[in-house]
């Protein structure tokens, strides 16, 4: 059996996986890239990149139906939603083309197949042409993760729906029922909403978007309902009842039950690890739930296997994943300087209409955990910037410790908030306190001014509100 060696090798080419192999190619090592489907992953092809190619034609169809209020006139505005989907699925094309060159200008060696741990270093690499074995000092598992497939709710990829189906419509729904209302839920909402289906989403929890900030929330809620969205919270769905063209679920709302009928059901309840197949039996990896157990420094209970990005557990993001790639394999190769990834320092964005952006702690959380608080909250209103783009709903919330003024989240809701986090997100990293961000001057007019009122609010000095 032929065999390979290398310093180290990755598997699974997701935003983790191939980001690792990258930063490991550059430091020196010679590395090895496994992976059975698709460079990039689910990010890249099924997720982040094309998802928000889809709700940017979404944007700029509602931009569209309101040319009037800019003065403008736009008259039969109108859509083709294979022409949206076939330039969401170009721009993962594309995206997908750039990491394969990114690795064969790094000289990663790529495998094309599947493959699984079979002891002493060893990979048993499965391909379409046979099997072989590759011999790797170490070895990173990046295996990512899938939808989570509950009762009554499990895709049948014709009537339910998971994300692929729900990227990838052959024809528009008249009506939607979306079980979950995380990040994944709430954009395929906001995006069929804006091209005029008729939107329900059932969540189990008390409130939308449950892991953000309470105010975050209330107010997404209520831009949502405006929007024409149907949503109800301490709900789930008891049944489903397949018709030849539809579905009749039957909705229990704290003891109470009804019928909703729609054309079809996106479920979006979470995600699982993926920890079968890959040689785990035997070894001194530990799963938890679905995740690989590991250490700081992404280390696993095996000596020379390690695991990050979805595989390793929560947050499920792209860009921890990235980081945790590059941590690893600096680990690894002995970098100086580096540190364990805190994860109170990693944003969550979603890309709805609003959107919505945070990092770190939510204020209830802080109160949980003793903190004395500062709380400072800013309206887009008062903004100029926002104001002038037609963007005046929304607002900014800072979380500090009263006793030392560090900044201990950050949570956003409004026109741009994903890209204004960022600034809030090195704050962090720099442990900035709120003397820093007082003193930062802030370009006019810009969006960005709020992150600076927002601090000054919770210190009673906010000027323009």
């Amino acid at each position: 059996m032929a065999q390979e060696k290398f310093d180290l090798t990755v598997i699974g080419g997701g935003p983790g996986g191939y980001v690792a192999a990258i930063r490991a190619a550059q430091l020196g090592l010679r590395t090895a890239l496994i992976e059975r489907e698709h460079l990039g992953g689910i990010c890249l092809n099924w997720g982040c990149i094309p998802t928000k190619a889809l709700l940017r034609s979404a944007e700029i169809f509602d931009h569209f139906k309101h040319a009037g209020d800019f003065g403008l006139e736009v008259q039969g505005a109108s859509f083709d939603l294979q022409k949206i989907v076939a330039r969401s699925r170009g721009v993962a094309a594309q995206l997908n083309a750039g990491v394969k060159h990114l690795l064969k200008k790094n000289k990663v060696q790529v495998f094309e197949g599947s493959g699984r741990l079979a002891g002493s270093g060893t990979i048993r690499l499965e391909q379409k042409d046979g099997v072989s074995e590759i011999q790797s000092t170490h070895i990173i598992l990046a295996t990512g993760a899938r939808a989570r497939a509950m009762a009554p709710v499990e895709p049948d990829g014709r009537l339910v729906w998971s994300y692929k189906e729900a990227m990838t419509p052959e024809r528009m729904p008249k009506s939607l029922l979306i079980v979950g209302s995380g990040a994944i839920g709430i954009e395929f909402a906001s995006f069929y909403r804006s091209l005029g289906a008729e939107v329900t989403v059932v969540e189990v929890r008390d409130r939308v978007l449950p892991v953000e900030d309470a105010e975050v929330s209330a107010f997404a809620h209520k831009a949502f309902e405006r929007q024409g969205m149907k949503l109800l919270t301490s709900s789930s769905v008891v049944s489903l009842q397949k018709q030849a063209d539809s579905v009749i679920a039957v909705i229990d709302t704290k003891g109470t039950t009804t019928e909703i009928r729609a054309d079809r059901v996106i479920a979006a309840v979470g995600i699982v690890g993926n920890v079968e197949n890959l040689g785990l039996e035997g070894t001194g990896v530990q799963v938890e739930n679905t995740h690989i157990v590991t250490d700081a420094w992404c280390q696993t209970g095996e000596p020379g296997v390690y695991a990050i990005g979805d595989v390793a557990g929560a947050p499920w993001l792209a860009h921890k994943a990235s980081h945790e790639g590059i941590l690893c394999v600096e680990r690894i190769a002995g970098v100086d300087g580096i540190h364990p990834l805190d994860k109170t320092r990693i944003p969550g964005c979603t890309y709805s209409r609003p959107q919505i952006a945070s990092i770190g702690l939510t204020e209830a959380q802080a109160k949980e955990r003793g903190y004395e608080l500062k709380v400072g909250r800013f309206p887009f209103m008062g903004n100029g910037k926002a104001i002038a783009l037609g963007e005046p709903e929304g607002f900014i919330k800072t979380v500090f410790d009263a006793k030392t003024g560090e900044l201990l989240g950050a949570h956003m809701v409004g026109a741009e908030v994903t890209e204004l986090i960022q600034g809030f997100s090195i704050g962090k990293t720099l442990e900035t306190t709120e003397a820093e961000l007082m003193h930062t001057v802030f370009p006019h007019p810009t969006l960005s001014e709020m992150l600076h009122e927002a601090t000054l609010a919770a210190y009673g000095r906010a000027i323009h509100t």
